[in-house]
């Protein structure tokens, strides 16, 4: 999981990282203002000067981005909800709440606070951009500044759309909560109604493609299908939380899991471990007690001549709270850890005793079962 996303940069608390999907929309965003948007609007310059302007333009809007997500972060942590990590998708972002907000009005006024934020920088570069038309700027610094402008306002006003998991989406399900004070039914309709708008794109790009705006059309299905995707993900997420929630770790972990000795060579440990059994992590164990764990990853990084020479102990990672719960912990916390680290397996420790595996493949399996019997209305 984690090598889909590069981490950037971490501030106030938060980590923001990308998806590496962003690599496909930042050519794609920036072709589309050097050959479609800055060409029809600003006549009269270099093709290299379109080119740069649709690059600084992409990442400005990029960080436009970020400055939107922080805005939702902000408010939530107001709210006390955890939030560490604000991740970049292929359109939008999303700041990864560990669980849901605490009343409709705390969701109200996090959904607001995106697109507040997206306005208000529209308007910070509206303004820059008059005052730089007053001093004669560059005509290249003026194209810069008004698309930052209008794309501010066009993300502030798509996510005002009452459609889940857009902002407004968000503060319908805000007031379907309060009114039908269920969350998980408030949550399936707005979902539903992101999924509808989501199609409706899909089907608008489609249309537009045929009848020549190819750009336009292509943007309106990748929004669409991000849109229709997120839609359903998010409200499976939900699914998820609610029936996770209350189950302890230890209902589902394997107990007593095989572990290994810190002494045993690498070379031993590949062929009497791994290939054997064909499990891709091991915790390491010395004298009952636990310090450590080393997986399949670990040794594909070491030259295959230097497997002999080494121990268990030289290469093993030691116990953290990135590969490790408590037996006490519930498993949605679990899959939250999981969710932050990339971690698909973690140990589960009580004290420092080793007790048991979880994988992430069990807890699919206990939600899987969970849906099948009780189902998702």
């Amino acid at each position: 999981m984690a090598s889909r996303y590069v981490t950037l940069f971490d501030i106030l608390g938060f980590k923001v990282r990308l998806n590496l999907s962003w690599i496909f929309l930042v050519v794609l965003a920036t072709w589309s203002l050097a050959r479609w948007y800055f060409p029809e609007y600003y006549l009269g310059l270099s093709d290299s000067a379109y080119w740069w302007m649709g690059a600084v333009a992409t990442m400005g809007l990029l960080g436009s981005l970020v400055f939107h997500e922080f805005a939702h972060s902000l408010v939530a942590r107001h709210y006390g909800l955890p939030i560490s990590t604000i991740t970049l998708l292929v359109f939008g972002g999303v700041a990864q709440m560990e669980k849901e907000p605490p009343s409709p009005r705390a969701e109200f006024l996090m959904a607001l606070a995106g697109p507040i934020s997206s306005f208000t920088l529209g308007a910070a570069f509206y303004l820059a951009f008059e005052v730089g038309y007053q001093i004669q700027l560059s005509l290249p610094i003026l194209g810069v500044l008004g698309c930052l402008a209008f794309g501010n306002s066009l993300l502030g006003g798509f996510n005002l759309i009452p459609a889940f998991p857009l902002d407004g989406g968000r503060a319908l399900r805000a007031g379907l909560w309060q009114w039908t004070k269920d969350f998980r039914r408030a949550t399936r309709w707005a979902s539903m109604a992101g999924s509808i708008l989501g199609f409706i794109l899909m089907l608008s790009g489609v249309a537009q493609a045929f009848t020549g705006n190819f750009i336009v059309g292509v943007w309106w299905f990748i929004v669409g299908l991000f849109l229709r995707g997120a839609a359903k993900a998010s409200y499976y997420q939900v699914v998820a939380r609610t029936m996770l929630g209350s189950e302890p770790i230890q209902r589902f972990m394997t107990p007593n899991p095989a572990s290994v000795s810190p002494d045993l060579s690498v070379d031993k440990l590949v062929e009497e471990h791994f290939y054997r059994s064909l499990h891709t992590m091991y915790p390491v164990v010395d004298d009952s007690r636990l310090v450590g764990c080393i997986s399949s990853k670990q040794i594909s990084g070491i030259p295959r001549d230097q497997w002999n020479q080494l121990f268990v102990r030289d290469v093993a990672l030691p116990c953290s709270k990135d590969n490790t719960v408590d037996i006490e912990t519930g498993a949605l916390a679990a899959l939250a850890i999981m969710n932050r680290t990339g971690n698909s397996q973690l140990i589960v420790i009580d004290g420092d005793r080793l007790a048991g595996i979880v994988t992430l493949k069990d807890l699919l399996k206990l939600l899987a079962l969970k849906l099948d019997l009780e189902g998702v209305a």
